[in-house]
Order: C-alpha cells, then structure tokens, then sequence
C-alpha cells in the first residue's frame, strides 16, 4: 500500500471493509431522503394533518423521481427498480398526482 501524502506509513482500509453495515447505509441515502419524507408524511396523516401529510407525502414520492433522473444508477441505490424512463415518469407522475388531489380536494 502506498503512503498518504505527508503521512505515516499506514493507509486505513476503506470504509466498506470496516463498517459495511455503515457503508450500506450510506450508499442509500436518496432511498433514505424519501422514506423520510414519506413517514414524516405519514405521521401527519396520522395527526390528523392529513392535507400537509399527503402532500409531504407527494412531494416525497415526486422527490424519487427527480433523484431517480439526477442520480447515475450506481449512486440512485435501490431507487432504481426498473428502467430510468420507467422508474422517473411513475415517480413524477404518482407524486405530482398525489399532490394536486390533496390540494384539489376541499376540506369538509
């Protein structure tokens, strides 16, 4: 192994070999991101919040799709299920819909 510039000797191994549990956490985090902003969704639903928590929810779902486009699919993790195409216009589509029925819908 070579030397680290200005360092000792040793170089550490890399962090997948030392923590994997911790490397694979890491290596999901926009699957991490939309969970997230799904359960907090989710618990607003349940605070009886359910306008702001159905939209947190579709902005979340909405959010896959555009990390979904963004992301190379070795960074996107296991938001990438099927095809780019596939994957982005049902997250978008889900997302925006979700959103536009909780606005759309009037409060009785």
């Amino acid at each position: 192994m070579t030397p680290r510039a200005g360092g000792t000797g040793a170089t550490r191994p890399p962090l997948y070999t030392r923590r994997p549990v911790l490397a694979g956490l890491i290596r999901q985090w926009p699957l991490g991101v939309v969970l997230l902003t799904v359960g907090v969704g989710l618990l607003l639903v349940a605070a009886d919040f359910w306008r702001r928590g159905l939209i947190t929810i579709g902005l979340g779902v909405a959010a896959a799709g555009v990390l979904r486009l963004l992301l190379p699919v070795r960074r996107a993790g296991f938001l990438a299920v099927r095809s780019r195409l596939v994957d982005v216009v049902l997250c978008l589509s889900v997302g925006v819909l979700l959103t536009v029925f909780a606005v759309v819908i009037p409060a009785g």
